[in-house]
């Protein structure tokens, strides 16, 4: 495999030679830049096209997260790692489809996993997106606790008020991410919208029934009730469902 081109952004020198340090125990990462501020991030990615970003969170100006949202609209996306010392923002780094969040100080068995996990996600050219899909979890935040929903388990969900329900085969979750927003980063895996509030895990469709009007009703595996599928996706619907 080729060396993994990786640049450490983190406004504290020490912390910079900290993690240069423990990368150099493996052989397949090469650290190609330092960046000491999120902007100098942007202009050191566009400069060494890094395959990997670890990124601080809590930095003058612009800070880790700002950061990453700008690298992900860049033309070609490096992976992103945040290390931090601060835990309250992993689900918002997972909400961006990091590869991993680190906590400082660095564990080194966990750092390695993360290594592993770069090199995995490198065998094969990427896309955006394409992290999650590797990944196969969801990260949703409750009562200040993250919790990895694997995708697979997902029923459906949908936008009830200023909520999103989470529905599963394990249990129930309530977040405050929209539809869309969930729709978006889902956009790998076979979810499909049904009306504008719900959107369905194909892989777990038992039947659709006629309503009226042309609509539809469906259900899922392992639950009574049946959802409205509104008639101007019923179309889209049977061909994606259909051979």
């Amino acid at each position: 495999m080729r060396a993994i081109r990786t640049l450490i952004v983190d406004d504290e020198r020490y912390a910079r030679e900290e993690l240069t340090f423990l990368l150099g125990n493996f052989p397949s990462i090469q650290v190609v830049g330092e960046a000491d501020s999120g902007e100098a991030a942007i202009m050191k990615t566009l400069q060494l096209q890094p395959d990997v970003v670890f990124l601080d969170v809590e930095m003058p100006k612009m800070g880790g997260m700002e950061a990453a949202k700008s690298l992900l609209e860049l033309k070609k996306v490096p992976l992103i790692v945040f290390a931090t010392a601060y835990p309250q923002f992993a689900a918002e780094a997972f909400r961006i489809n990091a590869v991993d969040y680190l906590l400082k100080p660095y564990d080194e068995d966990q750092l390695k996993q993360t290594i592993g996990r770069i090199e995995k996600l490198l065998e094969t050219p990427q896309t955006p997106g394409d992290v999650a899909s590797h990944i196969g979890k969801l990260a949703v935040e409750m009562d200040g606790e993250i919790d990895y929903i694997l995708i697979r388990d997902i029923l459906y969900m949908y936008r009830d008020e200023k909520v999103t329900k989470i529905i599963t085969s394990r249990r129930d979750y309530e977040v405050r991410t929209s539809l869309k927003e969930l729709e978006s980063r889902l956009a790998s895996f076979p979810f499909f919208r049904i009306h504008k509030s719900y959107l369905v895990n194909l892989n777990h469709v038992s039947r659709l029934t006629p309503w009226f009007n042309g609509a539809y009703q469906l259900e899922v595996e392992g639950r009574q009730e049946k959802l409205s599928v509104s008639r101007n996706y019923v179309k889209d619907l049977r061909q994606r469902l259909e051979l």
